[in-house]
């Protein structure tokens, strides 16, 4: 089902029945967000079993602390959907061990970054596979970096690493996604000459 956008206090309402139990309520707001929430998902957790584990867990933490949730305006429900999803990520990478313990090993390349292939003509989806082929800790720390806004300092705390080894997993993760995105655009040129 396609996102639909929000009119007026829809969204409050839905909060306020959501947080009277309302079983309609639930499965409209699955309606509307698991899509969205799965994608989020997506960029940690690369096996479909366990991405299908994580997100049942995070429907139900999301269900069942509905009644403490603040509605702070148009899309802070959203918001705080993601939040859960990436907060039960991570959680079951460590508690699964499938987080690789990353290593203090700061050996960063001093190779140029000014040839960064270009992304704009890739997929979506061939984009989401290439993350999901990156080692897990690399993975992780990119997801934070890039898609949740995290400082080096919120995810050497969130997983337990020191800062600089979040920055040095964060260069080889994108040194990695670089060449995999230079291969990809090797692979679909097309010479026009």
């Amino acid at each position: 089902m396609p996102h639909v956008t929000f009119i007026g206090n829809e969204e409050k309402r839905l909060v306020e029945r959501l947080q009277k139990g309302d079983k309609s309520a639930a499965r409209e707001f699955y309606a509307r967000y698991a899509n969205s929430l799965a994608g989020v998902c997506m960029r940690y957790i690369a096996d479909e079993e366990d991405l299908k584990d994580v997100l049942q867990n995070a429907f139900v933490h999301i269900f069942s602390h509905m009644a403490g949730f603040e509605y702070r305006g148009v899309g802070s429900l959203q918001a705080w959907a993601r939040r859960v999803v990436v907060n039960e990520s991570l959680k079951f990478l460590r508690t699964k061990e499938h987080f690789e313990s990353i290593q203090d090993n700061y050996d960063i390349a001093d190779e140029s970054e000014d040839d960064v292939p270009s992304i704009s003509d890739i997929p979506a989806d061939a984009l989401r596979l290439m993350l999901s082929r990156l080692p897990i800790g690399y993975r992780t720390v990119l997801n934070l970096y890039v898609f949740e806004g995290k400082s080096h300092q919120e995810i050497a705390d969130l997983l337990g690493i020191k800062k600089v080894t979040s920055a040095s997993q964060l260069h080889k993760a994108k040194k990695m996604m670089a060449k995999m995105i230079k291969k990809y655009n090797d692979d679909n040129s097309y010479d026009n000459g």
